[in-house]
């Protein structure tokens, strides 16, 4: 069984700088990733990578977040820099195997506010 346990966010000004971090446990094959939500919508991808270091973005965060992996780990981060107001929801780690499952972290909130 996959879990995934999330660390990071918080609150931070415009223009400021939040790092996430997501630990896997068990045996998976597949890319891991970054998805985010706010109430009322629903959740919408943010960048993936492949263990190969392959990165994928939306174009609403091209530029301003990073997304990076341990392998060793089992690990996926997600820097996030200049920090906009409409960059505020709930973001979840996401694995997605080969076989097309999906799995969850816990989620963790991130606030941009002044």
């Amino acid at each position: 069984q996959v879990q995934l346990v999330q660390s990071g966010g918080g609150l931070v000004q415009p223009g400021g700088s939040l790092r996430l971090s997501c630990a896997a446990s068990g045996n998976f094959f597949g890319v891991m990733g970054w998805f985010r939500q706010v109430p009322g919508k629903e959740r919408e991808f943010v960048a993936w990578i492949t263990s190969g270091g392959s990165t994928t973005y939306a174009d609403s965060v091209k530029g301003r977040f990073t997304i990076s992996g341990d392998n060793a780990k089992n690990a996926v981060y997600l820097q996030m820099n200049n920090l906009k107001p409409e960059d505020t929801a709930v973001y979840y780690c996401n694995i997605r195997t080969t076989s097309g499952s999906d799995y969850w972290g816990q989620g963790t909130q991130v606030a941009v506010s002044s």
